[in-house]
């Protein structure tokens, strides 16, 4: 692991108390160039992450608060006419930016979610007949609430496959919330924390995921947990070929955060149910997404 990645891990660990996992899925995510969905109860720190990331990795940050009432261009932009010069100014929306914290996404109406997907899909928007690029790099993270609360709208299957991983955060253990009454408020110290990482090392280390090795064994473990997935009588959706190439892209990034220049079978597991989890569909609803993801790897064998 670079001294700079070392560096941003600890200053995420000093801002989010007693999270070491999801920090590093987090991180993760993003070197590997996906999208991030934090699904929890309000108030456990979903936001304050996102602003995290974006503080100690020195990215351009926008925050888009999804309401029931938001339109596709508030996301995207829109066209404003000027009468005195007759001609049309495009107005960018707060998609343009490196990292966009869509907060609380299931709270906007589906056609208002679909704003993302080719965004998401292709870091690029069309409006008004013109495509634009998206700056580089280019990362979403979005939080959503439990469905089961009032106000919400599920996110459909093709928005949830635009999520590399999806996390969640829970409660913070006794000893990570006594200091988290005792010590100085989280938003405070964000805003007296200088970035870790330089843009082009960003850059530079999503690169080198793309260089860790996946060796034919380890590819035959993925097809393996792929086709289970497929095959198993407790699931009515199994996971895509799109999955798979997540499944592998995440599980190098995983690899070289923990200073790893080939993937072996326990960066597969420690990634699986993030970024399975939520691509599985059970034939019940009885079942955690968690749950699904942690039952498909008992039952498979390392090679």
């Amino acid at each position: 692991m670079s001294d700079a990645l070392h560096t941003a891990l600890a200053r995420l660990d000093t801002l989010i108390l007693g999270k070491p996992t999801q920090i590093r899925l987090a991180l993760t995510c993003l070197l590997a160039r996906g999208h991030l969905l934090i699904e929890d109860v309000p108030g456990v720190g979903k936001t304050t992450l996102a602003l995290a990331l974006a503080r100690v990795l020195g990215l351009e940050f926008a925050r888009v608060q999804f309401t029931s009432d938001l339109l596709p261009a508030d996301i995207l932009g829109a066209s404003v006419y000027h009468a005195r010069e007759a001609r049309f100014d495009f107005h960018p929306g707060p998609i343009f930016t490196q990292l966009m914290l869509a907060d609380e996404i299931n709270r906007a109406s589906p056609k208002t979610q679909s704003a993302l997907l080719e965004a998401m899909e292709e870091r690029q928007v069309s409006i008004e007949g013109q495509t634009r690029a998206l700056p580089e790099p280019f990362f979403v993270v979005a939080t959503q609430n439990p469905q089961q609360q009032i106000g919400t709208f599920a996110l459909p299957e093709s928005q949830l496959d635009r999520f590399l991983m999806r996390i969640s955060l829970g409660y913070p253990s006794p000893e990570a919330e006594r200091a988290l009454l005792l010590e100085q408020d989280r938003r405070s110290l964000l805003r007296d924390v200088t970035p870790a990482l330089t843009l082009t090392e960003l850059q530079a280390l999503q690169q080198q995921v793309q260089q860790v090795r996946t060796t034919a064994p380890l590819i035959d473990y993925l097809l393996a947990l792929i086709e289970h997935s497929r095959t198993h009588p407790r699931l009515r959706q199994g996971l895509s070929p799109r999955a798979g190439l997540a499944l592998r892209r995440a599980a190098q990034a995983w690899a070289l955060l923990h200073g790893r220049s080939g993937v072996i079978p326990e960066d597969v597991q420690a990634v699986f149910a993030s970024v399975a989890g939520h691509r599985l569909v059970a034939q019940t609803h009885d079942q955690g997404h968690v749950l699904q993801a942690q039952a498909l790897l008992a039952e498979v064998a390392i090679p």
